[in-house]
């Protein structure tokens, strides 16, 4: 009996011992994640319809989240809420000058220290950034390329804003300078090129990583790689919705627009936008091959990848001949498709999504609590397979911020100068304004789409849209939109604009705070 209990015993301990084999050979480690952002691309006017293989290899292999905003339309704020999970009020990165904290000493030693990546640092991620940073990086006056930010390992910082040719990286530090030939200085070739070079190094048994690749695509100057040239050239900027429309009871600068626009600013517009989509040819070349090594490497089943823009754009809309910076849908709303492990293919969810998300949401998959100073919500639970979230248990409303910028001396528009205007084109229409500053509280749910906006400008003029009855946001509604409305749309507004932490993540009615 004796001889047959210990028979039973060590049956049990292999079956164990064989259990936990198993367990072990099955079990994977934390995922790894990559990040792919693009730069001023749009959703509203068409910025994803040249990604095909992207929207394929991604979009349908994952989820297509169709709310997905900028909290701030334009690319040093954006930038940063990215990096920090924080809106502007809280990380201080008003615009894209120095002076408006974009990558100042400010910066660096109250938000960038707090960045998600310091996160994923402390679970052991080996961490890649190649691409655009931030607008100032790099500059003398904001530590120039030997500040390295803390939390990456590999860096390859783009000094200054976005560029193909003709350009300074920072590689760990150390500056290496590129010149116009394509073979060997296409920065979007570049970053995927370093891309490959990492890669090629991991396996699944070398330690989770994060890879964040920033291209320049499709930012000005808009240069295409030679190979998509002649790419789309039956192709011209969609004339629907607010195109070639006279903002007429905007704000000022929304008015000061000529409208309608002249032959020669049309022709200028179907230009840039062709070579917008020829730049983002590029990038969907750099994802196939990600992908592809990613699948070479045995790397892709735990691998979590995320694709998306700091900001929006505009070409024609209300007039405006070109840029960001503006309220509107065109500004604000931004691609975010992502796949990976766990998640089912061909989603489309409609929760609303901010650029603050991101960074909880990647300290969540690296298993982790996000520190409460952050005011975005992770998103991480909506990847799962088959995730249903309650309306009621997601945010409903949020804020846009936006600080103007201005110069005193505009060259080449001398009428304006010392009136506080800035990004002014050759016809001297000009994009941004000292007192286009303003707040915006966007409401989006089952039975209520609105974009209620205060500037702060000596008229204290406000814009109000109801998005169901008037998607294009044709015509400002502040006058006929009832009080009551008003009301609760104008206390969301100063709640969300002064909201620190828990307090920004306000879900729908009863307001109850996400932890």
């Amino acid at each position: 009996m004796q001889v047959r209990g210990r028979g039973s015993l060590l049956m049990q301990s292999v079956l164990i011992l064989l259990l936990v084999l198993q367990t072990c050979a099955t079990k994977k480690g934390p995922p790894n994640i990559v990040f792919i952002l693009t730069d001023d691309q749009d959703t509203v006017i068409g910025g994803e319809t040249p990604i095909t293989k992207t929207k394929r290899l991604i979009g349908d292999e994952g989820i297509i989240f169709r709310n997905m905003f900028a909290t701030s339309p334009l690319c040093c704020p954006s930038r940063s809420s990215i990096l920090t999970g924080n809106y502007v009020h809280n990380h201080g990165a008003v615009n894209n000058s120095v002076d408006g904290n974009c990558s100042s000493p400010t910066w660096q030693n109250q938000s960038e220290t707090r960045a998600f990546i310091t996160y994923l640092k402390k679970q052991k991620y080996t961490t890649f950034f190649a691409g655009k940073y931030l607008n100032q990086y790099g500059k003398p006056e904001t530590g120039g390329p030997e500040h390295i930010p803390p939390g990456w390992d590999w860096w390859n910082g783009l000094v200054g804003n976005s560029k193909y040719y003709n350009y300074h990286l920072s590689v760990n530090g150390t500056v290496e300078n590129h010149r116009d030939n394509y073979q060997n200085d296409y920065f979007t070739d570049i970053i995927n090129k370093r891309a490959e070079e990492f890669l090629q190094l991991q396996s699944p048994d070398s330690g989770p990583f994060f890879m964040m690749l920033s291209t320049p695509a499709c930012h000005a100057p808009f240069t295409p790689a030679p190979q998509y040239n002649n790419s789309f050239n039956d192709t011209k900027a969609p004339r629907n919705g607010s195109f070639n429309v006279y903002g007429k009871d905007k704000h000022w600068l929304i008015r000061q627009a000529k409208s309608p626009l002249s032959d020669d600013a049309i022709a200028t517009i179907d230009n840039v936008f062709r070579n917008r989509w020829r730049t983002l040819l590029s990038v969907d070349d750099m994802v196939e091959n990600v992908i592809n090594l990613l699948t070479q490497r045995k790397l892709l089943d735990n691998t979590y990848v995320f694709y998306s823009s700091d900001n929006g754009y505009h070409l024609g809309q209300f007039s405006l001949p070109q840029d960001k910076r503006q309220l509107y849908e065109f500004d604000v709303r931004v691609p975010l498709m992502v796949r990976g492990p766990g998640i089912k293919a061909g989603q489309l969810r409609e929760e609303i999504i901010l650029n603050i998300d991101l960074a909880p949401t990647f300290i969540a998959l690296s298993a982790q609590t996000a520190p409460s100073q952050m005011d975005g919500m992770s998103f991480h639970n909506l990847l799962a397979q088959n995730a249903t979230i309650p309306a009621s248990s997601w945010r409903e409303s949020f804020v846009i911020e936006h600080q103007g910028e201005y110069k005193q001396i505009n060259p080449g528009c001398p009428q304006y100068n010392n009136m506080d205007l800035a990004n002014c084109d050759p016809n001297c229409v000009c994009e941004d304004a000292k007192n286009n500053t303003y707040g915006c509280v966007r409401t989006l749910s089952a039975d209520t789409n609105y974009m209620y906006c205060v500037f702060e400008d000596t008229e204290n003029f406000a814009e109000f849209y109801d998005l169901n009855k008037d998607p294009d946001q044709l015509s400002n509604a502040i006058q006929t939109v009832s009080k009551s409305v008003l009301m609760d749309q104008g206390k969301k507004l100063m709640e969300l604009s002064v909201c620190q932490g828990p307090s920004c993540r306000k879900i729908g009615p009863p307001h109850v705070l996400v932890n």
